[in-house]
């Protein structure tokens, strides 16, 4: 197997970068304000602050959306995930604010109640129509993502009314241009602030059009078989052209859109449960919803719609590069990634090892495979399973110490439900396994 190096997050480069834009946009305001003078002046000019840093956060919310694949390999799609949540809080926060200190220094300056001066603003001022729609759509969009509504919704409800997002930019964007200060008279700044949107754009119709348009006609997957492998778990086989040009890795995951009825109008992201072959992949499903229990009927020759593949938790992730000891800890259906990973990660006999957290023996799903595996590479496999009182074993930095000896110079790969995940990681670190050698990642939306 080839020597595979190990890759590092450029999370921070990219943080920092995100906020050197916002600097920069704030720049285009002192550039463009000479002085400052009253109550009335200064509210006008925060609403021209946040109003810029809200088009920049709208910006940055756009191409988090796209699914770049530098971002979703390498930084992870559970992190870009959250920086998406976070920059869309603080486009709506910005934003409210924008609109709520204009309205107010307005009114001061004219004289006039708040009210009277929004109606004015919207009706009298270019563009202003649309982006109040806009507004309002942003809004919309801010309220059903807060989490006590989100956990009430289905998925696929939330997934399709979270693109109003996309209308919602375009009706604001014009009013910028047309009525901001900082680009009325300023023909280079306008030109960094199409080519800021028009990059954006760029990158969501690429990976989210045009790549899985080209990915779907070039590799026609279909659906091969259906395999029952535990109590509500099954395999789902792919067939399709070319596969081993698809560039995916055990450890990741597509987003799957099966075409048939009552599936084909939602996506939702499975792993890879084997190392991917030139004519053949396969996910493996644990019926936790309507669409996960759906799977279990599908017909073969069923046609299906992938995007991908997308995630960092890989072999690239160790940091060790091939060398060093390996700890995967899986519950669930996590062991469905940890499964191809235990396959393929480089090491000598002694040097993997595979725990595998389930209620009873009859839920763990693979189980013959992860032994073949286990026997043919002199690796270690554990279970832990709820005893005949249905008692559950702690998974305790005391357990994992006794277990492995030198857990603190293993790499550990962790995937499962969050309960077992947030306690496997405290357990880890209280372990003494280094942050930067525990490698997580989350599909929850």
């Amino acid at each position: 197997m080839r020597r595979i190096r190990p890759r590092r997050s450029p999370a921070i480069p990219l943080l920092l970068l995100a906020w050197s834009g916002a600097a920069a946009v704030l720049w285009l305001w002192w550039r463009n304000t000479p002085a400052v003078s009253g109550a009335s002046g200064w509210a006008v000019n925060a609403g021209r602050m946040t109003g810029l840093l809200a088009g920049y956060a709208v910006a940055l919310v756009i191409v988090q959306m796209a699914r770049v694949p530098a971002l979703e390999r390498r930084v992870g799609s559970d992190r870009v995930t959250r920086w998406h949540a976070t920059s869309g809080r603080y486009a709506v926060l910005l934003t409210a604010a924008h609109v709520g200190l204009t309205l107010y220094g307005y009114a001061l300056q004219a004289g006039t109640g708040l009210v009277a001066q929004t109606v004015s603003v919207v009706t009298r001022y270019p563009d202003m129509a649309e982006a109040a729609a806009g507004t309002l759509l942003l809004f919309l969009t801010g309220l059903l993502s807060a989490g006590p509504l989100r956990r009430r919704m289905r998925y696929e409800l939330w997934y399709y009314l979270h693109l109003l997002t996309y209308a919602a930019v375009f009706l604001a964007f014009w009013h910028q241009l047309s009525t901001g200060a900082e680009f009325a008279g300023d023909p280079a700044a306008r030109t960094a602030w199409y080519a800021l949107y028009g990059a954006a754009g760029a990158l969501l119709l690429w990976y989210r059009v045009l790549v899985p348009l080209r990915l779907n006609l070039r590799h026609r997957m279909r659906v091969d078989s259906v395999v029952p492998e535990a109590p509500g778990v099954v395999s789902v086989l792919i067939r399709g052209r070319r596969l081993h040009r698809l560039g995916a890795e055990a450890g990741q995951f597509f987003r799957w859109r099966f075409l048939t009825r009552g599936l084909w109008w939602t996506a939702n992201p499975y792993s890879l449960s084997a190392p991917p072959r030139p004519d053949l992949l396969r996910i493996t499903v644990k019926a936790v919803g309507g669409h996960s229990a759906a799977l279990a009927a599908l017909p073969p020759g069923t046609r299906l719609w992938a995007e991908g593949p997308y995630g960092a938790l890989t072999a690239a992730r160790r940091s060790g590069g091939s060398g060093g000891k390996v700890l995967l800890l899986a519950g669930g259906a996590g062991i469905t990634p940890l499964r191809a990973l235990f396959e393929t990660l480089p090491g000598a006999p002694g040097d993997l090892t595979l725990l595998y957290r389930a209620r009873t023996a009859e839920e763990l799903a693979l189980r013959a495979e992860l032994e073949e595996i286990a026997d043919r590479r002199g690796a270690h496999l554990l279970y832990a399973v709820n005893g005949p009182d249905g008692r559950r074993p702690a998974i305790s930095a005391r357990t994992l110490r006794k277990l492995l000896p030198d857990i603190d110079r293993h790499d550990v790969y962790l995937c499962g439900p969050p309960g077992l995940a947030e306690e496997s990681y405290a357990a880890l670190r209280e372990a003494g396994v280094p942050d930067r050698r525990i490698h997580h990642e989350s599909f929850a939306f």
